[in-house]
């Protein structure tokens, strides 16, 4: 039996936002949160450039760069790339598969305040004795206690919390993309960013589990004195390295995957063409994604691992160049003969494929070990990953985001501020980090808050530096792209404004909570271009109109994080001078977390229906 439609009691916004359960809401939030984290990041490196610009500069002090670097990285990394494709895997992937939603509702918003909480506790280390500043890897014995500060102890904790999230929204997805497809949605008809989605969920499970073991014995050292990576205690910090890295490399991948499915989306339907080698992509996607955890140890040639480890690991990196360069040709084939259209969102995609190239081949210097030794935490290094982070990822996640803006909120952004951004961006991105790749050369190492003049790095670290700028900049055209387009851009009333080939652009616009009245019969890869072609451009339906279930909204998620973060903190604060007990802090924080839990055991909680009457009001208004 179903019970009464909660979902129809006024709520306030601020009540609907903390309780909603829906794909589409969560999206956006992971939207919002994620973005805030980028600039906030941005910030910080804007800053440790500012450092840089000059020889003997007294900007900032070592400790402070050593705490804006490390912060920089690990946002960038953990809390705000990964959740900005959370986003659009939110919003866009139930939309492709032909769901109503994902399959754990409850656990998608959980998953999100979870992340939250934890980049929360993340920052606040400013506040209560300093960032961490053991960089984003947090090496031991640097990230020890007797080296590092309390901003450790932020990184450590907040990072489990926020990884806990990531990790149970990954499971949520695998679950929605097998159990949830339209029918006739076989696995070869998945849209190619549900297949990286679905790969990455599987990165995220496999890679996430030794982080998560990781950083308990890393708080464990820290915090209860224990001694796993303490070597004056019989520890070792070489096995600091071998967890991380086990997790760190597949990270790479974890975040390129989503990017290499919105290229895939975006190339042909402004190429007007089926995407080239679909099948080979899948296989090429799939083989990355294996390989991706044979080679952790490329990281660590330099550690002392012995010339046969370093002779496996440099092949197995090596061979990751041949699925990539696949992927390549398939998106320059696709391409090639198309009618192209170069919007916002095709300048992002298609930059992407050079930048992303011009990455990969530095990444394969980088693994052969003899040479490897050379470049070791130089600045070729921070270039090699920057072009990989920024050049592939950032322009990815951009690309999709002019792609999909109109679906998620019912306008375009401006085409010609747009293309401006683009442009300010590219430019600044190639004088920021391009250079770097010579200063690597020539021998300037990483992670070091100054150097010295006259020894030809002056120039250089200069353009670095106005390329930095020139970036910022950009992200400022791109806000008054938003702030202009939200007020003057006209409504997008069409289902299909780019005239594209995925179901996600068969729903109304805007989306209504249920996605499809209907569940769309699928008939073949590209389902909503083959019925432009082969139907009357409308998909066929798989079902009868009838009442649609839906989940109610839950206030427990957001309890729950609220718990986990006060926990956390009582960990925390075992090496801080609070006027309450950490024991005490841990117990509100374990009663609140489970209590919730407990709560939502017990609740009888059955969802709602939207009866078909409404249903067909709802799609005659909207169509």
């Amino acid at each position: 039996m179903v019970s009464e439609a909660t979902n129809t009691r006024k709520k306030s916004v601020l009540w609907d936002w903390l309780t909603t359960v829906d794909h589409k809401k969560i999206a956006i939030l992971y939207l919002i949160a994620g973005t805030l984290f980028f600039v906030k990041a941005g910030l910080m490196a804007v800053l440790f450039r500012i450092q840089l610009i000059a020889p003997e500069m007294e900007f900032i002090s070592g400790q402070t760069f050593n705490e804006l670097v490390t912060m920089h990285g690990t946002l960038m990394l953990f809390l705000a790339v990964t959740p900005l494709f959370f986003a659009f895997a939110n919003y866009v992937l139930p939309l492709q598969i032909g769901a109503r939603d994902v399959a754990f509702p409850f656990v998608n918003a959980l998953g999100f305040w979870l992340f939250l909480s934890g980049g929360i506790l993340l920052s606040i280390s400013w506040f209560f004795g300093g960032a961490p500043d053991a960089g984003w890897t947090s090496y031991v014995p640097l990230a020890s206690r007797e080296f590092g500060g309390i901003g450790i102890d932020f990184y450590v904790l907040g990072l489990q919390i926020s990884g806990f999230g990531t990790l149970i929204s990954a499971i949520n997805f695998i679950v929605t993309i097998i159990n949830m497809r339209a029918p006739g949605m076989t696995m070869m008809r998945l849209p190619l960013f549900c297949w990286t989605m679905l790969i990455t969920s599987m990165l995220i499970v496999f890679a996430f589990t030794p982080l998560a073991a990781g950083l308990l014995l890393l708080m464990l050292d820290r915090v209860f004195d224990a001694q796993f990576f303490i070597p004056g205690e019989g520890g070792n910090v070489v096995l600091w390295q071998h967890i991380f890295w086990i997790f760190g490399h597949p990270e790479v991948y974890i975040l390129v995957m989503p990017a290499f499915g919105i290229i895939s989306e975006v190339v042909p339907a402004f190429s007007k063409k089926r995407l080239f080698g679909y099948t080979s992509m899948v296989f090429a996607v799939l083989i990355i994604g294996f390989l991706s955890f044979m080679v952790w140890m490329h990281h660590m040639f330099t550690v002392g691992v012995g010339p046969i480890a370093n002779s496996v690991f440099a092949i197995a990196t090596m061979t990751i160049a041949v699925p990539t360069g696949i992927k390549v040709f398939n998106w320059l084939f696709t391409m090639w003969g198309g009618k192209l259209r170069f919007t916002t969102a095709m300048h992002f995609a298609a930059s992407f494929v050079p930048t992303f190239v011009l990455g990969g081949v530095t990444g394969v210097m980088l693994a052969m070990a003899p040479v490897d030794h050379l470049y070791h935490d130089t600045y070729f290094v921070v270039a090699h990953f920057h072009y990989i982070i920024v050049g592939g990822i950032v322009l990815g996640l951009l690309a999709g985001l002019f792609y999909w803006y109109p679906k998620m909120f019912g306008h375009k952004l401006n085409e010609t501020l747009g293309i401006i951004f683009f442009w300010v961006f590219y430019i600044g991105f190639h004088l920021t980090f391009f250079i770097q790749h010579i200063l690597g050369l020539i021998g300037m190492p990483r992670r070091v808050y100054t150097f010295l003049e006259g020894q030809g790095m002056d120039t250089m670290n200069f353009i670095s530096t106005i390329g930095a700028f020139m970036m910022s900049v950009a992200i400022i055209i791109l806000v008054i792209n938003i702030i202009y387009s939200a007020l003057k851009a006209e409504r997008v009333t069409e289902k299909d404004p780019w005239d594209a080939r995925t179901l996600e652009w068969s729903t109304n616009t805007p989306i209504p909570e249920y996605n499809f009245a209907q569940t769309p019969q699928v008939r073949s890869l590209d389902p909503l271009f083959y019925e432009k072609i082969h139907g009357n451009g409308e998909m066929k339906p798989a079902e009868p109109l009838d009442d649609i279930h839906m989940p109610n909204g839950s206030i427990l998620p957001f309890i729950m994080s609220i718990g986990m973060f006060i926990g956390g903190f009582g960990f925390i604060s075992f090496h801080m001078d609070l006027f309450i007990s950490p024991y005490v802090l841990i117990a509100i924080g374990g009663i609140t977390f489970f209590g919730g839990m407990a709560a939502r055991s017990l609740q009888n909680d059955y969802g709602y229906n939207i009866e078909k009457e409404t249903v067909e009001s709802m799609e005659k208004e909207l169509s």
